[in-house]
């Protein structure tokens, strides 16, 4: 998946990956995701926790890590059938896991209907197990929900999205509860900005989905 590219190879994979990413037809950021919900504001001092897979959780860790609300994101696994998976075997595609980001965050600050739709702005939620150049389970879009709250806003803004055309294919993210979150290996945890430098993926791949990012967002990125 991350293994090193030569550059010129990593040049013609970019252009193959940034097409699909972009999404001709994209107009997330002028659909209303903002579920139907009269619920009072929760308390200040709460914190609510969501679970994401979007592709490589070295991308979307590092996406979230720059969003204003947000607590904490780790990277680890999760919607799969073997205990304690290691980075080895969820990479066989056999694990069912998918690669995810465990999000902790303010809701006073950033709401879940923000938080999805920096999601689905971020990555292609049209193509199954699949990110770009990335290919397997363990890279299929997915909502893992911990309550009915979470699930009725993902479903709303899912079906909203499918509506109003903002893809050119339907959606397959898949919305599905929670069971059990496993943290990836320390060298996975804040990996683009240890990085970032030093390995042609993060230039090449995270670096456009971050400018994408901060140009859709930048009134909601961390300071």
């Amino acid at each position: 998946m991350k293994s090193p590219f030569s550059i010129p190879v990593v040049i013609i994979i970019l252009f193959g990956a940034l097409n699909s990413c972009g999404q001709k037809g994209n107009n997330i950021e002028n659909t209303n995701l903002q579920p139907n919900t009269n619920k009072a504001m929760k308390d200040t001092t709460a914190q609510d926790t969501i679970t994401l897979a979007g592709g490589c959780f070295w991308c979307t860790e590092a996406i979230f890590q720059r969003l204003k609300g947000v607590v904490s994101v780790e990277s680890g696994y999760s919607g799969g059938k073997v205990k304690n998976p290691t980075y080895k075997e969820v990479c066989s595609g056999l694990t069912g896991h998918a690669e995810a980001i465990q999000i902790v965050y303010n809701p006073q600050e950033v709401s879940l209907a923000e938080i999805l739709k920096v999601f689905f702005k971020t990555h292609d939620p049209t193509t199954l197990n699949r990110q770009g150049n990335d290919v397997g389970p363990q890279y299929r879009s997915a909502i893992f929900y911990r309550n009915e709250e979470q699930q009725k806003t993902a479903l709303e803004i899912k079906e909203g999205l499918d509506k109003s055309g903002a893809f050119n294919s339907a959606i397959v993210t898949e919305i599905t509860p929670f069971t059990v979150f496993y943290a990836a290996e320390d060298y996975h945890q804040n990996y683009y900005n240890e990085n970032k430098n030093s390995n042609s993926y993060c230039q090449f791949v995270i670096v456009p989905k971050l400018e994408k990012f901060e140009h859709y967002f930048s009134d909601k990125i961390k300071h």
